[in-house]
Formats: C-alpha cells, structure tokens, sequence
C-alpha cells in the first residue's frame, strides 16, 4: 500500500503487508492485522449507522481491551474525532469532557455506565451511548439517549464505506489539565499523529518483529503512542491494565516484550524489583517521559538491564514529542532531554523571540509537523500557546505558527538542551498534569473549607506531591474527613499526599490571590526524608 497519510492508514497498510502477523494482544488472547483492520471497519460502519456525522466526536471511556482500539480507529475510519477518557476520571469530569466537546457518540461499559449516568445529563448532545460487555444491568429507565449493546450494533452494521477527510482534519482531542480551571482539549489532526509515529519509530528504530507494551493510559499521548507507532511500522501491541508494578516486569517477560514505554513515578517503583533474565534478554529499548528520571532511578535500571537502550524523552501534548537523549549519550549527558526529534524544530527563546545564547535560560519553543491544531473552543488560550514561530523572514503572508511551552530550559554548545522549570503552577505527579485549580474546586466542593491552595512539591516518587493547604470552615474538621470527602470526586492521582489545615487565612500575594509559591517554600523538603533509588 501506499505510505499512510491519514491515522488508520497505518493499520490498513500493515494489514495489506502481513495480514496474519500480531497486531494487539489482550489477556489470553491476540489478534492479527486482518482481524483487527476488519473490526475497526465494522465499528466504523456502526458509528456512521448510529449517526456519527464527518468530524463529531466519539469517546470512549473504557480501560484497554481490543473494543478501546477498536473504538479509537473505528472512529477515524468513519471520518469522526475519537476522543480517549482517561478511566480513572469521576463522574462530572467524564461529563465535562462530553460536554466541552460535544461529544455525540460514547462507547463504555455497563458499570462505567452507571457510575456516570446521572452526571450525562449535563451533555444534550449524546445521543447514543455504546455499552461493551454485559448489558443487561443497565436498568428500566429511559434515558435522553439511545442505549445500545456494542456487539450486536457491529455485528449487524453493513459494510463499511469510504468517509473522505484529509490529512489536516482533525483525528482526535485529548485532554490535557491547564495550569487553571478545567482540563483543555488538544486538538490533533491526522498529519499530527502520522508525523509523531513516523518521527518516534524512526529514532527508536521500530520493526514488525517489536512487541510493545501498553502500559500507559490511551488518554495520555505518550500512552496513545504505543498504538499509533507499533501500526505504523507492522509490531505488535500487548494491552496491559496493571495493578501493581510487578505485573509490568511480568508482562515483559511472559510476552517478550521489547519495547516499554512508562512515567517516572513507574520507573523509580521498577527499579526497586528484581528483573528476571528472560525480561532482561528481550527488552531492546525503554523510553521515559512525563518528567525527568532520577539519575539513581537510570542508574539502577540500567544495571539491572545492561543491554537495553535508554531514550530519555520531552514532550507536551501540544505537540507530542519534542526531543530525545540518544542512549550513547546517557552516560556522557545523563540529565539531558536531548535534541529535537526528526521532522521537528527546537528552539530557546528570550520574551521577545531572540534566541538565547548557549547556556542562557529561556522558552523553549516547538515548531513543526507535529504542532497540534489548537484547544478546543479555546481560542484565547490557543492564541496564548500557539504563536507565530520565532524568526521567520517578514515577507511571509501568512505566519507559521509553533508552540510556545511555557518551560525554561537552556542550550549547551553542543546543542543539548537541559529543563530548568515550568512558568506556570502545573502539578506533575504519577506522570499526569495536574491542576492546582481544579483540586481546589473539588476541595471547595465538599463544603469543608474556606480556603484552600493545592501545591505541587518535589516528591522522590511521584514527581510531585500534592499538599493541600486548607482554612475548614469550622472546628473540627480533621484532613481525615476532607480526604474521605474528595475521593468520590477525584481520580487518585489528583488526591493530595498530605493536607495542613490553617487556623488563620491563607496569605496573599501582591494581587490579592492566595500566594501559592509563598507557601511551597514551607514545604520544599517534606516528601524528602525517604528518598527512593
């Protein structure tokens, strides 16, 4: 076949090439190319017979099973925007997502359902929701949307037919927390994901002999990868909800897995385990990304899988993946994030666009095909992120635009850039953004306190430890209580590491706000005392 141009192409094209080799592995069971290409053309019948018009939105809130991928690609093939849930979100976050982007179609199960059902009230535009697994527990009641089994609805739905959409419309939108309020919808179109799979699977030298591990949520790009390079390039793709970190070293070693791609928080949990030699002899490469590994973390790994290639990585969702460490430079620069990854321009920048001088701190600024198309009905905080590229010459009619990160970092003589900090207050902790202001909200939703500030603070395991500072509206309140009362209404990696109830108001800043930096200087060190390997 030709080279894929729009997302699904890249799992016809290898299901024109090898038909019968792996594609996706789940549990006990695996399908081929041919199989899976076929499902993903049913489901995109389905979606379009349920009513799935060109560019609406489908989303899936399911854990990863075959019906995810299929759902995902589904949704491509029938010209719609498949938008990924990140499973662990409660109920009225599910429901802002639906709501935010209009979502028409969602694919779930029974159970997740139920769970949210009282919150889709709040999204008028659903008009049919897919139920995979066991439906029959959804009870009597009529809902504003059609209820459907997933499997009888593909089963049935004839056959699939072309949906025309071109390489600059959109594929997905992904979720991502901002520094304030709710979480912002990337937009990404299909010459975005094609290029990020084609750019990463050439650095890390993908093959159709590659069995990948999807370990990370497809809700994360980072996770949403493993799919999209292991289709591009013929590998295979082992599904894995994992409970435990073990499970992770024993998926690699049951499945000869050579590629696994996780988050520091997961890293520094790996690297305290014994890998057995079988892991050891087929895992060819690791990539780390969401946040800097810690250099005992890469050093105990690394002794522990001597013949493995370390990629240390940088990436922002609004644009993918920006740059890679070579593993024959880990041991010469192991605090680096590298160089910009192929087909991708990097650039440290002043306030005014000038670029800085080796060594000096500056933006760093994206620009090239990966650049994702904006937020999604955002236009004022796409036109804060997503600015006219540095330096380009005056006499352009039209300004390319690149992503301005918001990240300080610099340049060394030779190229390599290092990360120095954020500009905003984002929390990074188990490898998810997070934002201070939407743990406040939830805080302020129990009806407990008064005030409150969420503050990201090192943490030698996750990245960042949320402390939540609180003023309780009474006496009496112990964080004891304020936590039982958060956990309905956050997934648990948003639930703070430790709570410090005030009996005075919180401080503020020259604005008037609560002064969140001035209160992280009272908790530098508190997560410190038993730093990890």
């Amino acid at each position: 076949m030709a080279i894929p141009i729009l997302l699904h192409e890249t799992l016809l094209s290898s299901a024109g090439r090898a038909p019968s080799s792996p594609a996706v592995s789940y549990r006990d069971s695996s399908h081929d190319y041919d199989t899976l290409a076929t499902a993903c053309q049913s489901v995109a019948a389905a979606l379009r017979e349920c009513g799935l018009l060109r560019q609406e939105r489908v989303a899936v809130y399911l854990d990863k099973r075959p019906e995810t991928v299929q759902a995902l690609f589904g949704a491509a093939m029938a010209g719609g925007v498949f938008v990924p849930v990140n499973p662990l979100l409660k109920a009225d976050q599910v429901a802002y997502i639906l709501r935010d982007c209009n979502v028409r179609i969602l694919v779930t199960t029974a159970d997740r359902l139920k769970a949210i059902r009282q919150a889709l009230v709040q999204c008028p535009d659903l008009h049919t929701v897919l139920v995979v697994g066991r439906s029959d527990t959804l009870g009597e009641e009529e809902p504003p949307y059609r209820v459907h089994d997933w499997y009888d609805v593909v089963s049935t739905a004839g056959p699939a037919r072309p949906h025309r959409v071109i390489d600059s419309d959109m594929a997905a939108i992904l979720y991502t927390s901002g520094s304030t309020g709710q979480p912002k919808g990337v937009v990404l179109s299909h010459r975005n994901m094609v290029a990020g799979a084609q750019s990463v699977a050439s650095y890390l030298d993908n093959r159709p002999e590659d069995h990948l591990l999807a370990a990370l949520p497809f809700s994360f790009d980072y996770g949403l990868s493993q799919l999209t390079t292991a289709f591009l390039t013929g590998a295979q793709v082992s599904l894995l909800n994992y409970l435990l970190p073990r499970d992770v070293i024993r998926a690699v070693e049951k499945q000869g897995i050579t590629g696994l791609a996780a988050v520091p928080p997961l890293w520094i949990q790996l690297a305290q385990l014994e890998w057995p030699d079988a892991a050891r002899k087929t895992l060819r490469y690791v990539t780390n990304s969401g946040g800097a590994m810690p250099l005992k973390t890469l050093e105990a790994l690394r002794a522990q899988l001597p013949a493995t290639r370390f990629y240390l990585m940088y990436g922002l969702t609004e644009a993918f993946r920006s740059t890679y460490l070579p593993p024959e430079e880990v041991d010469r620069r192991p605090d680096s994030m590298g160089k910009a990854i192929p087909n991708a321009e990097i650039r440290v920048v002043r306030e005014d666009g000038s670029p800085c001088a080796p060594g000096e701190p500056g933006e760093l600024v994206h620009r090239g095909a990966l650049v994702a198309m904006g937020y999604w009905n955002d236009p004022e905080r796409t036109a804060q992120r997503f600015r006219p590229a540095p330096g380009q010459p005056g006499g352009l009619p039209q300004k390319e635009l690149a992503v301005w990160s918001g990240d300080t970092v610099r340049m060394d003589e030779e190229g390599f850039l290092y990360f120095i900090g954020r500009r905003d207050e984002m929390i990074k902790t188990s490898g998810y953004r997070v934002s201070p202001n939407e743990v406040e909200e939830a805080v302020y939703g129990t009806g407990l306190v008064a005030e409150a500030a969420a503050l990201g603070v090192p943490h030698p395991v996750l990245g960042h430890g949320i402390v939540l500072v609180v003023l309780p509206r009474s006496t009496g309140v112990t964080a004891e209580e304020l936590l039982n009362a958060l956990r309905p209404r956050v997934p648990a990696f948003m639930l703070p590491a430790h709570v410090e109830l005030r009996q005075q108001p919180l401080p503020r800043n020259a604005n008037g706000k609560i002064d969140r930096k001035g209160l992280s200087t009272d908790f530098t060190d508190l997560f410190q005392e038993n730093a990890a390997p």
